[in-house]
């Protein structure tokens, strides 16, 4: 599988829909759903047996797959966890992913899982350290690394940088790829008061390989925490990026607006929480891919 192959609009594939996938999918891979590739997650498939990794190992014969990881901690202290890599690695060439992204964020902390994607406090003094862990990360797998923008809703202290700027030093200093979620800007910019267009203009837009696109949802927010949700541009709400809702006529402007500065550059459709039947999906995907068609003028996305 070459880098190449991995173009188009494609889906972030799930647990709730893999044996579907299977199931439509003849064992020639001449009939298929109706994506150009699937990204994957490794660490739900890594050190497993059964029917989950079996499944994935028969799909990835028949659709192009790239990965996207959740655990490296990119942005944390403790050392990059070696065996992890070394199995990494082993999942990437059997998958033949071209590629691998994971997120700018502090995963772990003391050798314990967070469960979360906190952000890195963008300073630059930082910038050296993320930057090393990288191409250390990088040259342990063997394939070209990416990192992902996150959404937050505090930062660590004063920052030096912009959110974007912060991206570009980073990227530039591990000679790096971006992979861009375009909802995950589009929360930041709308919860920080920050214009989209101007995080474009200073983000390193000539380094996205790929773009994230995903739904988001509006709650109450008070002295308290959050409350009960309500509608989009409600005075005093804020935006939660849930990635459990459909892709929303904003993101997908700003997606159009990033296309216009990047180019024809894969885009994945994720959805992580009240996952919908394959078919809606499929119809989302559809959705986007004629909407890209048209932010590229006609080209191959």
């Amino acid at each position: 599988m070459t880098l190449a192959a991995v173009r188009g609009v494609g889906l972030g594939l799930r647990w709730e829909f893999l044996d579907d996938v299977v199931e439509r999918t003849t064992a020639s891979g001449d009939e298929r759903v109706a994506v150009d590739f699937f990204e994957v997650s490794p660490e739900n498939y890594m050190r497993r047996g059964g029917r989950e990794p079996a499944a994935l190992a028969w799909l990835a014969a028949r659709y192009p797959i790239v990965t996207h990881g959740l655990t490296m901690s990119l942005g944390g202290w403790d050392p990059l966890d070696e065996r992890y890599l070394r199995d990494l690695k082993e999942t990437l060439l059997a998958l033949r992913s071209p590629r691998h992204s994971d997120h700018l964020c502090v995963g772990a902390v003391g050798g314990r899982a967070l469960h979360d994607l906190l952000p890195v406090s963008f300073k630059r003094a930082a910038v050296e350290r993320i930057a090393d862990r990288i191409r250390r990360a990088r040259d342990a797998l063997g394939v070209p690394l990416a990192i992902e923008n996150v959404s937050y809703y505090w930062h660590p202290g004063r920052a030096d940088l912009s959110e974007a700027e912060f991206l570009s030093a980073v990227c530039s200093a591990a000679d790096c790829g971006l992979m861009l979620d375009v909802n995950n800007a589009y929360v930041n910019c709308q919860n920080f008061g920050v214009d989209p267009d101007a995080w474009l203009r200073a983000a390193p837009l000539d380094r996205v390989v790929q773009l994230h696109v995903a739904g988001h949802e509006w709650f109450e927010a008070g002295a308290t925490g959050l409350g009960e949700a309500v509608a989009p541009e409600t005075p005093g709400a804020m935006i939660i990026d849930t990635h459990g809702a459909p892709v929303p006529d904003p993101v997908l402007s700003l997606l159009a607006r990033v296309l216009a500065r990047t180019g024809p550059v894969p885009i994945v459709l994720e959805r992580d929480e009240n996952v919908p039947p394959l078919d809606v999906l499929l119809e989302e995907v559809a959705r986007i891919r004629a909407f890209a068609d048209v932010a590229l003028g006609g080209r191959e996305i």
